[in-house]
């Protein structure tokens, strides 16, 4: 005997998870101007403030805004970013760097956990602050393991899990029929 009605639920079930993966990537995701709201990628933004009010998480991604007759990105090692010690004068150095950018709109993938280094290669802008360091940190698992709740703002990554559960039911809801849910004996 052959239990074609019963392979519907599974396949229901599939659809549903590729939906739900799609759903919880996309929300899990930000995208940050790096120096917004009040700077861009330049002289007068203060950077160690403002990456002090952020929270990067793999599949994250930072966006570099500036004119590209003026500045550049470079990400570099950590040896690069903190420096040389030249007589008594600290001084960035680009030289070993692991990339560079230069159109003025450039998005860097934030992909993995870990320390990542940048600033911007022209002679001196390093030296006066055109720096950034990325910590990415792995994402929480999910708003259960967040605590208990307090009367602050929800960071954005607790406003992410809350769009992917609902996209999520919201998918459950359209693709899955109420009978796909009822559990019937297979024989």
């Amino acid at each position: 005997m052959v239990m074609t009605g019963a392979l519907v639920p599974v396949a229901a079930m599939a659809a549903v998870l590729v939906v739900v993966a799609a759903v919880m990537e996309a929300a899990a995701a930000a995208t940050y101007a790096v120096g917004a709201p009040d700077g861009l990628w330049d002289m007068q933004t203060d950077y160690a403030q403002w990456v002090k009010t952020k929270t990067f998480h793999p599949g994250d991604k930072i966006t570099f805004t500036y004119s590209p007759e003026l500045h550049d990105v470079v990400e570099v090692t950590e040896a690069g970013y903190c420096g040389l010690q030249v007589w008594h004068l600290q001084t960035c150095s680009s030289a070993n760097n692991f990339s560079a950018f230069r159109i003025g709109n450039d998005v860097v993938a934030l992909a993995a956990v870990g320390t990542r280094y940048f600033l911007c290669g022209l002679t001196g802008h390093c030296d006066n602050g055109m720096k950034i360091r990325v910590d990415v940190v792995a994402s929480a698992p999910g708003p259960a393991a967040a605590g208990p709740a307090s009367s602050a703002a929800a960071p954005p990554s607790a406003n992410r899990w809350a769009a992917a559960s609902a996209g999520i039911a919201a998918a459950a809801a359209l693709l899955l029929p109420p009978a796909a849910v009822v559990a019937r004996p297979l024989w």
